[in-house]
């Protein structure tokens, strides 16, 4: 370690010298799972209150959005630089004072008396959100024993999976049975105990840098990934040809080449050495990540309208419908770091992704009208064990790629991938379903009066409140619309089966190698000692 240019402190434990023992590790564990819980629920709570917020508020529902998809924007663009910032600062202090912040925010955001103030909430919640999320897989990398750490990422990723789900079910029911403000008590009430843990028994580690920060790649990557995000959100609202999807478009590319440009040139002294992208593990667990966060984003977005317009459930009733995902994932998420031990990590990602393939082909085929719920539920739990078989190693893989005093930047390249991959995976899959029901039910307009046909043609909830003007029509306009609104789902399945086919003939290919545990560890000293010369 004596040739390198930076190296990792000592990790100190909370209550004495040397290595955690099983208690603390625990405890450490269920420090940032209650942490990354909080940013997770309040990622999805909120949109299960859009229109009691456009009501209290009396704004519009693009006020709504920008207060939902704002926090997600901050989140995104300052993950790189703030888990960069909590290598070099001690990943301990950063991780208090963003459960301070978020805390904070949250308790802002409850008391919010108009639009303005929620907005600068949110914008406040996700700079904490953003020093949260890094460090808490970060400091499951730096102090979990080697032989520990697959089944600790394992629950942080079950955690990450399941608890955006859990936290939607749970901010359902309090907006059933009390008030939307009552959201916010989810997320501080989490804070407020990782806090009390975190205080008590996480270590703290940090790097040793001889080089400065890297300024320029850190406002570099905040512009790229603001922009990209921001033409994901907005294009499918505002159109993807409007100028200001095809202008930040165009920031962000331009923005993405530039911080390539310059992490290359800096190289010893980067933000991020992109160089470490010819590696497998790498570049396929990141490929990997951004492709099933998209397909649960996606079916995320598209299941409501199926569960509350085709089915009739509520809201509440459909936030439980997610339940059985999240289940299967957060228990499969165990089995997961077993098998990638007993097969390997490639295989393990391959049986992942084409169970989720295989899920998205069983709600294509047996999706309908008369079956509900019922006919997709199957999928469903296919689903989650997929997901949580291809997740778990992909991040593993992800966090081995970079060196040990960059783990703040693995742990935040990993959750980029995860929020642009579900970005990408909502405009996605919801365009190529709102096409396929427009199409669909352009069809079976016949007879419709033309203006209620004009309405239901806009989506399913448009054709629904459009039927009481049909007059004698009204069913057959139901009827139309939720048969259309099946038939672009059924576009939309199939769609999700063709990337995850294309993702396993890549991953069978260029997945990471089938290193054990001591190669990977020897790998691992390797890359830190090439990054650091």
């Amino acid at each position: 370690m004596s040739t390198n240019s930076a190296q990792v402190a000592p990790a100190d434990g909370g209550g004495g010298e040397g290595a955690p023992d099983a208690r603390q590790l625990r405890a450490i564990l269920i420090a940032v799972s209650m942490a990354l819980m909080a940013v997770l629920a309040s990622v999805s709570g909120l949109n299960v209150a859009q229109t009691h917020m456009a009501v209290d508020f009396d704004t519009s529902q693009n006020t709504v959005l920008w207060i939902i998809n704002i926090y997600t924007l901050a989140l995104s663009a300052l993950l790189l630089p703030l888990g960069a910032i909590g290598d070099r600062l001690g990943r301990k202090p950063m991780l208090i004072a963003g459960l301070a912040v978020f805390g904070g925010a949250s308790i802002m955001a409850a008391l919010a008396p108009n639009a303005e103030v929620m907005l600068v909430a949110r914008v406040a919640s996700g700079i904490g959100a953003a020093m949260i999320m890094p460090i808490t897989l970060a400091v499951i990398t730096s102090t979990f024993p080697e032989d520990q750490r697959g089944k600790a990422i394992g629950v942080w990723t079950g955690v990450a999976g399941g608890g955006g789900v859990l936290g939607m079910f749970l901010s359902a029911l309090l907006v059933d049975v009390a008030d939307w403000r009552w959201l916010f008590v989810l997320p501080v009430v989490l804070v407020v105990l990782a806090l009390a843990m975190t205080l008590k028994s996480v270590p703290n580690s940090h790097e040793r840098s001889a080089h400065a920060f890297d300024t320029v790649g850190a406002l570099v990557s905040i512009v790229a990934v603001a922009a990209l995000i921001f033409v994901l959100q907005e294009g499918p609202e505002r159109g993807w040809t409007a100028p200001v999807t095809l202008t930040s478009l165009a920031v962000g590319l331009i923005a993405t080449v530039g911080f390539v440009a310059w992490e290359l040139r800096r190289r010893d002294a980067s933000l991020l050495d992109v160089r470490l992208f010819r590696e497998r593990g790498l570049a396929g667990g990141s490929i990997t990540l951004v492709a099933v966060f998209g397909v649960q984003g996606g079916i995320a977005v598209v299941l409501f309208p199926f569960l509350q317009a085709v089915v009739g459930w509520s809201g509440l009733l459909s936030a439980a419908a997610l339940m059985p995902l999240a289940v299967a994932m957060m228990a499969a998420s165990g089995l997961a770091p077993k098998l990638a031990v007993q097969i390997g990590p490639r295989a393990t990602m391959s049986a992942g992704i084409a169970l989720i393939g295989l899920s998205l082909a069983l709600m294509a085929l047996f999706v309908s009208v008369d079956g509900g719920y019922l006919s997709i539920l199957p999928g469903i739990i296919v689903m989650g064990i997929g997901l949580a078989l291809s997740m778990v190693p992909s991040t593993e893989a992800i966090t081995l790629s970079l060196p040990r005093e960059k783990q703040g930047v693995a742990s935040a390249l990993n959750d980029v991938t995860r929020e642009f991959g579900t970005a990408l995976g909502v405009a996605m899959l919801g365009a190529i379903l709102s096409a396929g029901y427009r199409n669909a039910i352009d069809d079976r307009l016949d007879g419709i009066p033309q203006g209620s046909a004009d309405t239901a043609r806009e989506g399913i909830a448009n054709a629904l409140e459009a039927s009481g003007g049909a007059g004698s029509h009204a069913q057959d306009l139901v009827h139309a619309a939720k048969q259309s609104y099946v038939d672009g789902w059924q576009q939309s399945m199939w769609a999700g089966v063709a990337v995850m086919g294309v993702l396993f003939v890549y991953i069978a290919l260029r997945g990471p190698k089938n290193a054990t545990p001591a190669a990977a560890s020897d790998k691992a000293q390797d890359t830190e000692t090439v990054a650091a010369r």
